[in-house]
């Protein structure tokens, strides 16, 4: 009976072992895909919130666009590090009657470059026209109003980077490398 239970242990010695590190890899897999997509999700949500409190602090116009873009900088705080991988850019976008909206005022901040989706004022970087790209509702609601009036544009770009070593286990990122959000008002 005892040579019998000694050749069975012998023979699975290293059973235990295999099926561990399998069922660890995939552990971490999950744990490190779950951190990452976390902080994905929390960014995109900051982001959302910051472009929302941008725009309405422009239409207000309780403060100059410089201004407005320096305290959505300022409110994006430790969370996402504008100095080294955000922008901001809120830009002004006038009714000039006729069917006509036009980019009237831009302000950009941030620690990377980058270029404004609506459109951005002529001799601004590589800007070639001051003619405003808006979704057709936006258009819609900015040309049922009367001539002069504006819609603010913020527009947030944030370059994510994972801080796991699940992409290189991978071979590649499944998330993207720059979020963007964008709100009307």
């Amino acid at each position: 009976m005892k040579a019998m239970k000694a050749k069975i242990n012998t023979n699975e010695s290293g059973q235990a072992l295999v099926e561990l590190s399998f069922g660890l890899v995939m552990l971490c897999v999950f744990v490190f895909g779950i951190i990452d997509f976390g902080r994905a999700i929390y960014d995109v949500q900051v982001m959302k919130n910051l472009v929302g409190e941008g725009s309405s602090l422009a239409s207000r116009q309780t403060t100059a666009l410089p201004q407005a873009v320096a305290i959505v900088v300022a409110d994006a705080g430790n969370d996402l590090h504008m100095s080294t991988s955000g922008c901001v850019v809120i830009t002004q976008v006038t009714n000039e009657g006729g069917g006509s909206i036009q980019v009237v005022g831009q302000s950009f901040g941030g620690g990377i470059s980058c270029s404004s989706r609506v459109g951005c004022l002529q001799g601004q970087g590589s800007c070639g026209s001051s003619t405003a790209t808006l979704p057709t509702a936006a258009v819609n609601a900015l040309t049922t109003e009367g001539t002069g009036s504006s819609v603010y544009v913020t527009e947030f770009f944030y370059n994510f980077t994972t801080i796991t070593p699940l992409p290189a286990w991978l071979g590649h990122n499944v998330l993207p490398s720059q979020f963007y959000a964008v709100a009307y008002y």
